[in-house]
């Protein structure tokens, strides 16, 4: 079976073919860093042109990489949420577009779920299995206990991670995005030690008993750093000891939540094999990787992170997803709405704070 994969829920306009034995036969993304980077950010009606401008191109390419043709197709996925409305209407309508004229089931895909599966595409992970899920505008973690059933445990309470690294950047005039600039200064700070005990940043959160996540402390933390040094343009040393002790504090923080919850699902669910995935863009951050490392092997659990290419928002995931979905016998009617907001816990309780990020 291969199954069309679209993501086009916030800056990258993606497109993939996935069979049903995991093999990725495509997978394309083309990024709209430069329409963004004079903004210093994702302007949604931006980003939804853009969407509409390329994705028939890089559907047709997809199919020409996997050398298939819309015959071939035995179904297809499309993210239709969360995320920026106007993209997802994008990549939905086009999926259901392909599917209805080729009369092949279409699966409406949570976009979180796909980074949630993606240790199953790259690993046959089996559930359950521990997610820190750091994706965009969400830091969660969350119980997989199977397709579709998930049980969140710690959510943000405002910002979350990868915003704290984008704000944090544009604060101390970095380029966007602002995240992989972050990890990318930092290496070149030439006494890492000295940097942390220089800025002496917070670890919000660390120690409480609680797995929620709270990053607008840090932020403004770094702003006072930023405002602490000299006027005028800042000096590559003073940027990049900023870095590294951002990105150690938010390593720290990461894997102190992540410490705890181990402890708690160990204990809940007894698993033979226990796992930590981490999964998101900022999961491709390899500071952040080491740190989540030594603290699986802690609680003699094995870290799972995807390779590069399929952190950041890609089609093999969802195309993944409607592969996970057939397989339980779950498909979507061509009515299914888009949705700018969609928890993959929707029974988990609202937290104080979180508004629609929960």
């Amino acid at each position: 079976m291969n199954v069309l994969g679209i993501e086009t829920s916030c800056d990258e306009t993606a497109a993939a073919v996935v069979t049903s034995e995991g093999k990725i036969l495509a997978n394309l993304v083309l990024s709209q860093i430069k329409e963004h980077k004079s903004f210093g950010g994702v302007v949604p009606e931006i980003a939804a042109r853009s969407h509409l401008d390329h994705l028939h191109t890089l559907i047709k390419a997809a199919l020409d990489d996997a050398k298939l043709s819309f015959d071939d197709i035995n179904a297809v996925a499309a993210t239709c949420g969360p995320g920026l409305i106007g993209g997802v209407l994008v990549g939905m309508m086009a999926g259901k577009a392909i599917a209805s004229a080729g009369n092949i089931p279409f699966i409406a895909v949570n976009h979180l779920e796909g980074h949630a599966l993606t240790p199953r595409l790259t690993d046959r992970l089996e559930f359950p299995y521990l997610l820190l899920l750091i994706s965009g505008g969400h830091t969660q973690i969350l119980v997989a206990e199977d397709v579709g059933q998930y049980k969140r445990w710690g959510t943000t309470l405002d910002d979350a991670a990868g915003e704290c690294f984008d704000k944090s950047a544009k604060l101390m005039g970095l380029p966007y995005p602002g995240g992989p600039q972050v990890e990318k200064i930092a290496a070149l700070c030439k006494n890492p030690a000295a940097a942390i005990k220089r800025f002496d940043l917070p670890r919000p959160m660390l120690g409480r008993k609680e797995l929620d996540f709270s990053f607008s402390g840090l932020k403004t933390a770094v702003r006072n750093a930023v405002e602490s040094l000299p006027e005028g343009t800042l000096k590559q040393d003073d940027v990049a000891d900023l870095c590294h002790a951002l990105q150690s504090a938010m390593a720290e923080t990461l894997a102190d939540r992540c410490s705890r919850a181990l402890e708690k699902f160990i204990k809940t669910y007894s698993p033979k094999s226990p796992a930590l995935v981490v999964s998101g863009g900022v999961a491709a951050n390899m500071a952040i990787r080491a740190q989540l490392e030594k603290t699986a092997a802690a609680h003699k659990a094995k870290l799972y992170a995807p390779p590069l290419n399929l952190c950041s928002d890609n089609a093999a995931m969802i195309a993944w997803v409607g592969i996970e979905r057939l397989n339980k016998g779950l498909s979507d009617s061509l009515d299914v709405k888009a949705r700018p907001r969609w928890p993959l816990d929707p029974s988990a309780e609202p937290r104080h704070g979180a508004g629609v990020k929960a």
